[in-house]
């Protein structure tokens, strides 16, 4: 059951029990201008979370208009990772549905005297804004009649002056201690194609004239947005009561997700995808939908880490823990279990017999005997972590070094006679007995190794691409002004593995690669010829709810 703490869902419960609305309308509007980020995941689930649980419904709204940005792509993407989320919509809408609507709304507003065309370039207009503490300068246009208003909106409409000549602006106060009040624009001029209109219109309307005509025209009974659009409240009411919609729909802002070690820009990702420095929107070191997705999140990790964050009107930075730690709750009862060796050190087992590998049954996942087992290979040729051997281990060392014995996982107690060494003097082999009495699972031996590792065998073992992904910035808190300078040089690192066959042929995607932490089939480019794995999430825990 969703949380029903939260001041909106609160507000909304005491507007049915007061009969201030009758059903539950809200609406999800973003731009299709980049693919959804987790941040967008927050107002998915709270949006489409409350119509849920109070009987109601929700529009997916694409706030297509500005057409030099958006384009289909945007749009069946994000189509895409709301359907993936788990949040069916019951109608899909766009702004441009309403481009006639909004503009016999504009048109309403000059023939009361409350909008007007201003002729001056963008940079006059921006210059003439005042501060919050010097009012700003009326236009030089700002008294022309109703009649030349109507008149030059009309021709702009109609295509008659390039983009730049004229902008529509509401005539409000130029005094006003709210800075979004003085004379806001409300439409622009600009000659591009439309994705979805074509070139049947070459102006366009600003969101904060779009998106409170369309809430109203939508029924929606409670406009959720984030908190960064708490001043622009006072304009979104101001529309509503001046455009003739006899509507009220009440604007309730909450805090918006910020997550450490990223960033939630859709205009830098798009400055990383051009340029190459990411292989695309669904590169899985973005915290885009996508990227999320195809790294291996779950979109029940996403729900529950977006119900832990709660809705609340205090800005802060999530840990990136957290969300580490909702994919690990995910994973843990369902994933596979399975041997990888991302750094391989190849063993000998000298006193097995070549050619005679034999095979060892092990459960798929330890606490779920219904998944069954799978079988791996065990022989004289053999590959463990170069970081599970050490030539002078410390105090309580519990893996493999000179002498010393360690268990193999599902497997025999191995002991490390010889070391081979390469030109350079790192180790390029182990020597190893094995104890054939020390079979995991009926082992008589009673020998008490200090640790365990995983291996796989050299003769069966599968050559996979694993990629391990790390923070995509080197900071917790990215500054605007440094992100290129502070983006991690190391966030990817691909590893030539050896995996367990079992791992590639399974139709499972999702595994726990023992003691490495939690692994995905790449969607994009796994194969059973040339498997590629991407690490979702390591073992560690260093989250404590």
């Amino acid at each position: 059951m969703e949380d029903l703490r939260d001041f909106i869902r609160h507000r909304v419960r005491r507007d049915l029990a007061d009969g201030v609305v009758g059903g539950v309308v809200t609406r999800f509007p973003p731009e299709p201008n980049g693919y959804l980020t987790i941040g967008h995941a927050k107002s998915i689930c709270l949006n489409f979370g409350i119509a849920r649980e109070f009987g109601g419904k929700t529009f997916l709204r694409f706030d297509d208009t500005n057409p030099l940005k958006e384009s289909q792509e945007f749009v069946d993407a994000i189509q895409r990772d709301v359907s993936w989320l788990g949040f069916p919509w019951g109608t899909v809408t766009f702004a441009s549905d309403y481009f006639e609507s909004l503009y016999q709304f504009a048109e309403r507003l000059i023939e009361g005297g409350l909008a007007y065309v201003d002729s001056q370039s963008a940079e006059d207009v921006a210059a003439t804004r005042g501060s919050f503490t010097e009012p700003g300068r009326e236009s030089p246009y700002r008294d022309r009649t109703i009649d030349e208003n109507r008149d030059l909106f009309r021709r702009m409409r109609a295509g008659e002056f390039s983009d730049g000549a004229h902008v529509l602006r509401a005539r409000i106060d130029m005094a006003a201690a709210n800075l979004v009040m003085r004379d806001p624009v409300l439409y622009r001029i600009r000659h591009a194609t439309h994705h979805r209109t074509g070139d049947d219109w070459c102006i366009y309307p600003m969101y904060d004239f779009t998106h409170c005509l369309c809430d109203a025209l939508e029924g929606v009974t409670h406009s959720l947005c984030t908190l960064e659009f708490e001043n622009n409240r006072e304009l979104y009411d101001w529309v509503l009561d001046n455009a003739g919609v006899n509507a009220h729909v009440p604007q309730i802002e909450f805090s918006r997700l910020n997550l450490e070690y990223t960033v939630m820009s859709t205009r830098f990702f798009r400055m990383l995808v051009d340029r190459g420095s990411v292989a695309g929107w669904d590169d899985p070191r973005l915290p885009t939908l996508a990227g999320l997705r195809r790294r291996g999140y779950t979109p029940e990790t996403l729900r529950e880490f977006c119900r832990r964050i709660g809705v609340t009107k205090q800005e802060n930075r999530v840990e990136m823990e957290l969300l580490e730690f909702c994919a690990r709750h995910a994973l843990e009862d369902d994933a596979p279990r399975g041997m990888a060796v991302l750094d391989p050190l190849p063993v000998t087992v000298t006193n097995y017999p070549s050619g005679e590998d034999e095979v060892l049954e092990a459960p798929w996942h330890q606490k779920r005997p219904e998944l069954g087992t799978r079988r791996i290979t065990f022989g004289r040729s053999l590959a463990i972590e170069r970081d599970d051997f050490m030539e002078s281990p410390p105090r309580r060392y519990r893996r493999l070094s000179p002498g010393e014995m360690v268990r193999l996982r599902h497997g025999f107690i191995i002991r490390c006679d010889e070391v081979i060494r390469r030109a350079d003097g790192r180790p390029s082999e182990l020597r190893c007995t094995y104890f054939p009495e020390s079979k995991s699972g009926s082992d008589t031996s009673g020998l008490r190794p200090k640790g365990v590792v995983h291996w796989v065998s050299r003769s069966t073992a599968v050559a996979s691409d694993v990629r391990l992904y790390d923070r995509l910035f080197r900071v917790p808190a990215p500054s605007p002004d440094n992100m290129e300078e502070e983006l991690n040089p190391d966030s990817l690192t691909v590893c030539k593995a050896l995996v367990e066959p079992a791992l590639v042929e399974a139709e499972a995607s999702r595994f726990q690669f023992e003691r490495l932490g939690y692994f995905y089939k790449d969607p994009v480019d796994h194969s059973v010829t040339a498997p590629v794995f991407n690490r979702i999430v390591t073992l560690r825990d260093s989250y404590r709810p």
